[in-house]
């Protein structure tokens, strides 16, 4: 089913646990996280970012999801990630999306809060909730070292005056985490993320959670962190497979790869431990 995220995080707040959030790419990855969703009797975060529109088509990608998440049993959200502009982001909000995502973090603090509240303020017209990030989870200046990254920590007084001003729904923060491969693992910034618990009621969504680490991520769903991004790790599964396997044929490659990927989507499910929809009726 096609829903919001606003009941799914509250069920995560109060039992201190996260959601994986399956960026997908095109249809057999979409296709693959809300089976794998349907399989284990878990509800699902399901985002198409901005910057794969090139691959993928925002329309496609709107009657992909709504397709899937409407036929699954599931809590499934259709979740808009990075969207960096106000144009693309009303075009994902008229296609169906039920969550969207604007991201203004490495804007000035006062043009980040004037463009989610923009984007607050047309989501509320249609009933779709928003997600905004404060501070910054950036990449690391080669991709795949991350000796160096972009990324600049939440700070707790504007995440909390970011969040009185927008009225956002949730709040993608910087702890420690980069998107991309790591050279090794973050450090993660706990002491950071129990003072922005403390000082907000809004749920927290995490970025860059491939290869964080799960000790990292298992602390971090029990801290309260109610989704968590995954991408990097579908994607680095799926190619491990294949160059494991070596098919010689285009449908074992293709099965070899929603396989890898329903791998790392159950093992994310047990490390955040995410609630099935039985356990949180």
């Amino acid at each position: 089913m096609l829903v919001t995220s606003t009941n799914l995080f509250q069920k995560a707040q109060k039992n201190s646990y996260a959601i994986p959030a399956t960026n997908f790419i095109d249809l057999d990855s979409a296709r693959t996280f809300v089976n794998t969703a349907e399989k284990l009797r878990k509800p699902l975060i399901l985002p198409f970012a901005q910057a794969h529109a090139e691959v993928l088509p925002l329309e496609e990608a709107a009657l992909i999801g709504k397709y899937f998440a409407e036929k699954s049993k599931m809590p499934v959200v259709l979740h808009l990630d990075h969207g960096e502009d106000i144009d693309f982001i009303e075009r994902a909000i008229q296609l169906g999306f039920t969550s969207v995502m604007i991201d203004a973090s490495q804007e000035k603090l006062d043009e980040n809060i004037r463009k989610t509240r923009e984007v607050v303020n047309l989501a509320r017209l249609n009933g779709v909730v928003v997600e905004a990030e404060i501070g910054h989870v950036g990449s690391g200046i080669n991709y795949e070292n991350h000796d160096h990254t972009d990324s600049i920590y939440t700070e707790v007084e504007d995440a909390v005056h970011f969040v009185e001003s927008t009225k956002v729904d949730s709040l993608a923060v910087s702890i420690g985490t980069a998107h991309g491969i790591y050279k090794g693992e973050p450090h993660i910034n706990f002491e950071r993320l129990d003072e922005i618990t403390a000082a907000l009621q809004i749920p927290l969504v995490l970025h860059g959670g491939s290869s964080s680490g799960d000790e990292n991520l298992a602390r971090c769903a029990k801290s309260g962190i109610c989704k968590i991004n995954i991408f990097t790790d579908f994607i680095s599964g799926a190619l491990k497979a294949i160059e494991e396997e070596r098919p010689d044929d285009y449908l074992s490659l293709k099965q070899l790869s929603n396989q890898a990927m329903e791998k790392v989507l159950t093992h994310y499910f047990d490390l955040f431990k995410t609630m099935s929809v039985e356990e949180f009726k």
